[in-house]
Order: C-alpha cells, then structure tokens, then sequence
C-alpha cells in the first residue's frame, strides 16, 4: 500500500518486492563489500566469480557510502560499501543501501539478498531513494527502480519485510507533507489530508474548526492563528487497537504551524522559506498513528495534532498580550515567534484530559536545540525514566536523541506578572529547556511523557547522507512507533 494524498508531489523513487529466492531474470544484482584486511566481500548468492578481483582492479575499497558499478558476465552490478567489517551493525548496513539507493540512475530493476538483515536494508533502500522534485517539469522527476529483496521462505522474514515497508512509508508520507510549500498546505488542506490518511488506514477522525476553538477555549491555537486567514484547525486521530473504549495507552501531539514568519516578532528574511518544516511534528504523528494502525499496534492511541499559519496581521497576537490555555491556564505572550508552545499546550491539556498512561509529544520547537546539540541529534525531555528510554530506542532505530534535563532554577523563570505563565524567558540560556518545562505545566501529573525537540533534524538544510535526503528527513516516524511497540509489549 502506498498512501492517496491530495498533495502536489510525492518523493518515492524505489519500489521494494519480496521473495524467498533470487528470481530468474535478477535485472541488476546489488552487492554489500567492506573493508578491513583489505577489501571484503561478504558471501551472497549473487557474488558472481572473480567480483572481488574486478573490484579491487578498479580500486573500490568498501568505505561507508562507496558505490561501484561493474559490468560481469553482461550483467550489471553495484557494490556498496559497510565501511569496516568491525563496525558493521544496523545502521551501517541502513545507511549503505540508503546511499546505494541515491547511485541507482539509469536502473530499471534489481536484486538484492538480506543476509545482513532485511530491515535496514528495506529502510534504507526506501529512504535512502527518497527524492522530491515538487513542481519541477516532469523530465526532471527520477524514473521509479523497483528493488526485489531475498529473505528466504520463513514467515518470519516475510513478516519483517512488511513491516519495514510500513514505517518506511509513513516516513516517506512525512517527508512529502513536510517538504510541501506553504500555499498547498494550510490547516484546512492539511487537515484533509489527514482525513484522507485515517480512511486509508482504519482510523477514526475529528477536525475541530475555529468556530469550535472559540466556543471551547482553545486559546493558544486561537492566538497564533488569528493573523492568518486561514483559520487553525484542532485534528483528533484515533486508533483503537482492538480496545474499544478503553484506556489510552499512548496520546500523540505534535506541531503543525504549517508556516511560521514569527508573527508580530518577526523572524529575519533569509532562510524563511524553511519554514514551511514547521509543521514536521504533527506530520511526524499522523506518520506514526498511521504505522500503528497498519501494523496492527494492540494498544489505544490517540493524536492530538494542533494546526495554525503565523502569520503578522492587524488581527494578529501583540507581544504582552495575555491568553488563557484549553483547562484555564494563562500565559503571558511576550514573543509571538515562540507560538509552537501555544499551540502544542492547548493540544496537551486536552489529550492529558483522557488520562493517557503516556503521552509523546514532537515539535521543531526551538533554535536552541541546534545550539545545543547540532543538527543531527533532538533533545529529549520528559520524566525521568520514560524520557531516558525514548531517547535510547530513537538511537538505537538511527534517529540520534540525547536526554536532556527539566531545570528547576527555571521555575522562577516562568512566573509573569500578569498571567500564570509567560511564553519566553528573555534569555540566551537553555532556551530548549525551558520550552520543555512551559509544555510540563500542561502534562497531568500520572501522565509518563517525553517532548522530543526535533528543530535541526527534521529538515535538513545540507547534503543528503546516508538514507537521508536534503530538506525534510521525517525524523521522528521510526522513534514514536518503536516506542508504541514497546508500550504495547
């Protein structure tokens, strides 16, 4: 299944197909080498004889990232590279195939055995060939490889097969929502979107729009997205797991300010075109949900996603004005440029409402999340025990995450003379930690919960790597649905 979406563009480029044998007409055979006592050529049933001769004559070396192409017995084959032998683990075989992914031009279809695990290698083919054009002329747009991968006849293998496909999926339909420009994706736009995603993968949906914010005292939704006139809109996703009215395991929020000039504070103009990745943590959770519920996830999960546009208007927040959160609490707004909090605050309170054992929260929050920890690792906050487990799962899957600390000399910080909370706290000092702590005064206190900062490694703004591609990257699809399979376990 790949999903139907009323987007502009989509970015996939390889197609993946099962198999339990190496079919009889194989098209291009794509071969794993390392490096170590020199070259290395791991055993598969498509090494051909005297591979690894050609290629040390043509001088591959088996580095991470290194892909030859030879011509051997008429047929084509691609080497790529693990690096060394030593070293080799998931992520590097995830990274190799997503940088052979990238070198596959001009190939129509080829084959590839799994012994080195078919998981990364799903993931990293699928992610790895990711490549979005938007609305270039259509010469521009990269011909679709289909990719047949060997894992033998055990159900178990097939088993893993699809699922890799699926969280690959999500994370490809994350992309493709991230990297959409701002005038094709508004919360009204977005919000069918994600009512055509639930119809696809059994979910139930709700869109609230601002008439039903108003009436319910959605005030952070409200305050950021009055400038705009496209008005906000509050999306309930639903996935039952088999549990039918029973408790929430997990409750998904994520934000999506589906472009953010800063409002009244208003951001600099270079690089504001970036901006259209502001929404990456609610397209992170509608990824999620969805792989849930295609995988079948026996657990109640719910998301709570908040849309809005900041835009600066006559109608628009004035910095010093004072709103008042769904469930009472007041903030002082003393920066309209630090509106992903509103939102995502509102969208807490009422998800904490129900009673979630846990409650995982993304957002591309703060710039201080790169000061602290570059654009490659997101900070993760949270109570103590469940913070610290999201943060190694999002290691262990390839989504690099640090846990980082709620402080408490921060309180004092929060306090306003006008309201109960104030937004910012005019400082340079751990700026994302203190976003983390307003988002803490909207979690109920039974509520396990984790905010993940993903501002760098949502999108981004350097060269592909690995099975990473320039501009959105879908960071942190694979981190939220490992950590819904545990919870259900």
């Amino acid at each position: 299944m790949t999903f139907e979406v009323s987007l502009p563009a989509r970015g996939t480029t390889v197609e993946v197909q099962f198999a339990a044998e190496v079919p009889a007409d194989p098209g291009a055979v794509l071969v794993p080498v390392s490096s170590g006592d020199g070259l290395e050529l791991p055993v598969t049933a498509l090494s051909a004889r005297g591979l690894l001769e050609s290629l040390e004559a043509v001088g591959a070396k088996g580095a991470a990232g290194e892909v030859t192409r030879l011509l051997i017995d008429d047929r084509l084959t691609l080497s790529f590279g693990l690096g060394n032998s030593d070293d080799i683990d998931e992520e590097a075989v995830r990274r190799a195939a997503g940088a052979l992914a990238r070198s596959l031009s001009g190939v129509e279809h080829a084959t590839i055995t799994a012994e080195l695990g078919i998981r990364p290698i799903v993931e990293g083919l699928l992610l790895g060939g990711y490549s979005y054009t938007g609305l270039k002329s259509p010469e521009s747009t990269p011909e679709k490889v289909r990719i047949t991968v060997v894992g033998g006849d055990e159900p178990a293998a097939r088993e893993e097969f699809e699922r890799a496909v699926i969280v690959a999926e999500s994370t490809l339909l994350t992309r493709d929502l991230v990297n959409t420009p701002a005038n094709f994706l508004y919360p009204e736009s977005y919000a069918r979107v994600m009512e055509e995603v639930a119809g696809q993968c059994g979910l139930d949906v709700e869109v609230y729009d601002e008439e039903y914010l108003e009436a319910n005292s959605y005030g952070g939704i409200l305050a950021v997205g009055k400038g705009s006139v496209r008005p906000p809109r509050l999306v309930h996703l639903v996935w039952n797991g088999g549990k039918e009215g029973g408790p929430v395991t997990a409750a998904l929020v994520g934000k999506g300010i589906t472009f953010d000039t800063g409002g009244i504070s208003l951001k600099p103009a270079p690089q504001m075109e970036d901006m259209i990745s502001d929404m990456g943590g609610s397209a992170a959770q509608l990824g999620a949900i969805a792989a849930a519920a295609r995988l079948g996830i026996p657990a109640r999960v719910e998301a709570w996603l908040p849309l809005a546009e900041n835009m600066p208007s006559g109608s628009a927040t004035h910095p010093g004005d004072v709103i008042t959160h769904y469930g009472g609490l007041t903030s002082e707004v003393l920066n309209t440029d630090a509106e992903g909090r509103l939102v995502l605050a509102d969208a807490i309170a009422r998800a904490s409402e129900d009673s979630p054992a846990y409650l995982i929260e993304t957002a591309t929050l703060t710039g201080a999340q790169m000061v602290a920890l570059g654009t490659r690792t997101m900070g993760v906050m949270g109570s103590d025990e469940f913070r610290d487990r999201v943060a190694e799962i999002g290691r262990e899957v390839g989504e690099n995450a640090w846990a980082m600390p709620l402080l408490e000399e921060q309180n004092e910080d929060l306090k306003s003379p006008v309201a109960d909370i104030r937004n910012v706290h005019n400082s340079r000092n751990g700026g994302m930690l203190y976003a983390g702590l307003y988002l803490s005064r909207f979690v109920h206190e039974d509520t396990e919960w984790v905010h993940m900062d993903v501002a760098g490694p949502a999108w981004n703004t350097g060269g592909a790597h690995g099975y990473t591609p320039k501009r959105a990257t879908g960071t942190p699809v694979r981190t939220i649905v490992e950590t819904l399979l545990a919870l259900a376990e």
